[in-house]
């Protein structure tokens, strides 16, 4: 199996979280062939794809509300972002389904997209935004209020508190609100805030996610093709099953098993502990 068929099937099998990072990755990539400034040193964004807060541009864009935080400033910012998601993203995936994880995800960018341009209305500022940090803290902030007490282990820290991780990135940005990138940290604080307004909403029984899931369904099954059926006579047979059917049955049920089991050991130690016979043997199951 090469590199590729690997990455495949880690997008296949490895949920809407990592899938997530990969549509951030494929973005990233895209935009440094079409939007690089090599000259200058930096991305060039078209108004059609990041955030602006000039109304004259969002109001007639108002997709860019989404599109912002799918695209990075940087390489670097890309990375701590991904490696952030990744971490909140394992953590919310522990309690909740990935059409809630998906819909947060959304909803905190739009929000924070919202909050952003408002602010700098207000402010007389017109600066665009990239980034998918609001998002990512959007799912942070969630996880945080329904389980704040959860012991974390952190490299050279030890167990802390989750609660006290999140504090630590909120109490960064609120520093740093009038420093520089302030765009930035009023978009991080808001996503932080919608984090807490979803949690505290489906403790109270609303989903908020479910109209995201819902417009994503309604989109999906628009556009599924909808099987042929003609109509055929039906004929009773009463003939017992030869014995070659049994045998395709039980070579089917032991497949399966195999699959089963190897998505078990996936599951509780990783995508990685699988030997190369084992993806070579998942990589051929899913075609």
């Amino acid at each position: 199996m090469n590199i590729l068929d690997d990455l495949k099937l880690q997008y296949k099998l490895g949920g809407i979280a990592m899938r997530v990072i990969y549509w951030n990755i494929a973005c990233f990539l895209i935009a440094l062939v079409f939007f690089y400034q090599y000259s200058g040193g930096g991305f060039d964004y078209p108004s059609w794809l990041s955030l602006s807060s000039d109304p004259n541009v969002f109001l007639f864009k108002p997709w860019t509300f989404l599109t912002y935080a799918f695209f990075h400033s940087s390489f670097l910012h890309l990375f701590f972002n991904m490696m952030v998601l990744n971490f909140a993203s394992n953590l919310f995936l522990t309690f909740f389904t990935q059409k809630q994880y998906l819909g947060l995800y959304i909803l905190g960018a739009i929000f924070s997209g919202v909050t952003f341009a408002l602010s700098y209305y207000f402010l007389n500022i017109s600066a665009p935004i990239v980034g998918a940090s609001a998002a990512i803290m959007a799912i942070l902030a969630a996880v945080t209020t329904y389980q704040p007490l959860m012991d974390v282990r952190l490299i050279f820290l030890g167990n802390v508190k989750l609660w006290h991780i999140t504090a630590v990135i909120l109490i960064l940005d609120l520093m740093q609100l009038r420093l520089d990138n302030t765009g930035g940290h009023i978009s991080h604080l808001a996503g932080a805030l919608f984090g807490f307004i979803y949690m505290k909403s489906l403790q109270n029984g609303t989903d908020l996610s479910i109209v995201i899931s819902r417009t994503l369904d309604f989109f999906a099954n628009l556009f599924k093709k909808s099987p042929s059926t003609p109509f055929t006579k039906v004929h009773k047979n009463y003939k017992k099953p030869t014995e070659r059917v049994a045998s395709r049955i039980v070579t089917k049920d032991k497949t399966q098993q195999q699959i089963d089991e190897i998505l078990d050991k996936i599951s509780q130690s990783g995508y990685d502990c699988l030997t190369k016979e084992e993806k070579e043997f998942l990589f051929k199951a899913g075609k």
